[in-house]
């Protein structure tokens, strides 16, 4: 059987038609819900998949429009259903990311666990939307996002303190980097004007040369998100005033706080809601000025309790560094994924562009720069970098 077919196969087994799905779904909330919930069947349960993929397959499980809640329970969740696990180190990670799911739910920076069982959980269902990225500069959200942020910094979570995941991250993708800029061949050749730009790098050296860097001071390391782009901030629904919740801790783990921080501002500067190839934006000039660092920077250590310009200009100088880190380690996702992900969009564009901003921002703190990725002249380029 060709994998077409069988691809066509298992999304008809996973699918809200299936009657095996139905049951399935509707056994589960029996099992793991309270209430009226003890009552569903496959027969009258509301089942939408979400999506769905090789990591993980989410449905929106409503109760019977007719069913009333007797003990306060939800009248819809989210039932998400794990993919394939390949080896020990996919399955630490799952263990690792259903810990800190169940944390972020008990201290509410994150959807409510109401459930989670062999393959899967059981989530709340928010009636939400993302946040748009014009929407990262309003005055009033940043604020808000920056006492998120600053809750998830303060959480003791039982996993390695050390700034370990960074480093380690970039090396794993840097060899599956390598992998592929050395197998051009295999490459679509619409790409290759951006693969030789970034074959012109020694990514290797760049990762060195960032680590000594970054690990010549003491910068503080918390518990991150690590991803706090305006697709996983999410503004609940039908509300009396703005209430955001966070999703997707996939990368959540303990790194310098000031890559959190550089990280969010770097988005500011990306929309990933382009209809068209290569399927983002970037909105050179759109990084957020001094003033409106400060309004996040300020916000953020006032939840800390650790207000004053002396910690002000502190963040400030760590974030300056950690501008590098965020360019450098999506530029290494964004190669990766060109080769391993089936989702469209626009990797090597997007790794040029990143790549590009690492090269910029590095030439700025250094006396004699790097070679840049091309020919054009990005010196005059606006960046998130004062």
């Amino acid at each position: 059987m060709c994998n077409k077919n069988k691809h066509q196969l298992y999304s008809y087994f996973m699918s809200e038609e299936n009657p095996e799905m139905r049951e399935m779904a509707a056994r589960i909330c029996r099992d793991y819900l309270h209430g009226v919930w003890k009552h569903v069947t496959a027969e009258n349960i509301i089942l939408k998949r979400i999506s769905g993929g090789l990591s993980n397959w989410l449905y929106n499980v409503q109760l019977p429009d007719e069913t009333v809640p007797i003990r306060g329970e939800p009248r819809q969740v989210l039932l998400r259903l794990y993919g394939q696990i390949h080896g020990e180190r996919a399955l630490e990670g799952l263990i690792t990311e259903s810990v800190i799911f169940t944390l972020l739910s008990e201290r509410r920076l994150g959807p409510k666990l109401h459930g989670i069982f062999p393959g899967g959980r059981i989530e709340e269902y928010i009636p939400a939307r993302p946040l748009l990225t014009k929407e990262l500069a309003d005055p009033t959200l940043s604020c808000m996002i920056a006492e998120k942020m600053a809750q998830i910094h303060c959480m003791q979570v039982p996993i390695s303190k050390e700034p370990t995941w960074l480093w380690d991250t970039m090396a794993k993708w840097l060899d599956t980097t390598r992998d592929i800029l050395e197998n051009i061949e295999d490459i679509d050749v619409r790409h290759l004007k951006n693969v030789n730009m970034i074959r012109i790098i020694d990514l290797d050296h760049e990762i060195k040369w960032f680590r000594s860097l970054a690990t010549r001071h003491k910068y503080p390391v918390v518990f991150c998100h690590n991803d706090m782009q305006e697709g996983n901030i999410l503004l609940r629904q039908n509300t009396r005033k703005p209430e955001l919740v966070l999703i997707d801790f996939e990368y959540c783990s303990y790194n310098y706080r000031a890559f959190d921080i550089a990280n969010h501002f770097v988005e500011w500067q990306y929309d990933y809601t382009a209809a068209e190839y290569p399927f983002f934006h970037e909105r050179t000039g759109s990084g957020p000025t001094k003033e409106q660092k400060l309004n996040f920077v300020r916000s953020y250590l006032k939840t800390i309790g650790k207000e004053g310009p002396t910690e002000e200009e502190r963040i400030m100088m760590e974030i300056k560094i950690f501008f590098l880190a965020s360019h450098l380690f999506w530029g290494l996702w964004s190669i990766v994924n060109a080769k391993l992900s089936e989702i469209p969009f626009g990797y090597w564009d997007y790794a040029v562009s990143r790549l590009k901003n690492y090269q910029y921002l590095k030439e700025k703190i250094t006396v004699c720069g790097s070679p840049t990725i091309d020919n054009i002249d990005i010196a005059k380029k606006e960046t998130v970098v004062d």
